[in-house]
């Protein structure tokens, strides 16, 4: 009996021991995995914090980017006119070819104005002539720019005011065409805005 009673003891106390061992293994084996879920978690929320930061960074710049360049582009000057040594023979020619194109379309009331005596003028010459509407306005500055190409090989630095037909301004730099519809001259009245010019008109 006293065996028998014995043994029982042993196995009750080896299973109490067994008992605290796993008892012992589990929370040391639970701690550093407890541990390391909150290392990685800090890790995570610091690589977040960190994206944030770069992408923020790199907006910032971005901006300041775009206004510099729209500063620079609103700073910018504007191209100037270039100015224009033609020949008094390649200008007469010019003028001729510009004439011409007038007369084709039959524009009316055939101006030059010779500003060479001028001081801060625009150009050398103005050559004015009117229409009666809108399409015929277009007309003669179409026929100018061809007569001009044709006749004497220039092109147009710049032209404008063909949308609404009223008064369009072909500019070859040194000789600056004026096709108006007739209430639009005689409103702007150029001729008498340069009055110290020399005028010629030209018959039809």
């Amino acid at each position: 009996m006293l065996i028998s009673v014995n043994l029982i003891k042993y196995k009750t106390q080896e299973q109490s021991m067994a008992k605290n061992l796993s008892k012992k293994s589990t929370v040391k084996k639970a701690s550093p995995k407890k541990a390391s879920a909150k290392k990685t978690a800090t890790k995570k929320v610091a690589k977040k914090s960190v994206t944030k930061k770069v992408i923020s960074d790199k907006e910032r710049e971005q901006r300041a980017a775009n206004l510099i360049a729209n500063s620079e582009k609103k700073s910018a000057p504007k191209t100037k006119r270039p100015k224009k040594n033609a020949t008094k023979a390649e200008t007469i020619t010019l003028l001729d070819a510009v004439v011409e194109g007038m007369r084709e379309k039959k524009a009316k009331n055939i101006t030059l104005l010779n500003l060479t005596e001028i001081e801060n003028r625009v150009a050398d010459y103005f050559v004015i002539c009117d229409a009666d509407s809108n399409t015929h306005v277009n007309s003669i500055a179409d026929s100018v720019e061809e007569s001009s190409i044709k006749l004497s090989k220039e092109k147009a630095y710049h032209s404008e005011g063909r949308q609404n037909g009223e008064w369009i301004i072909i500019d070859y730099i040194n000789i600056v065409v004026h096709v108006f519809l007739k209430e639009f001259r005689d409103y702007y009245n150029i001729e008498g805005m340069w009055g110290d010019a020399k005028i010629t008109f030209v018959e039809n």
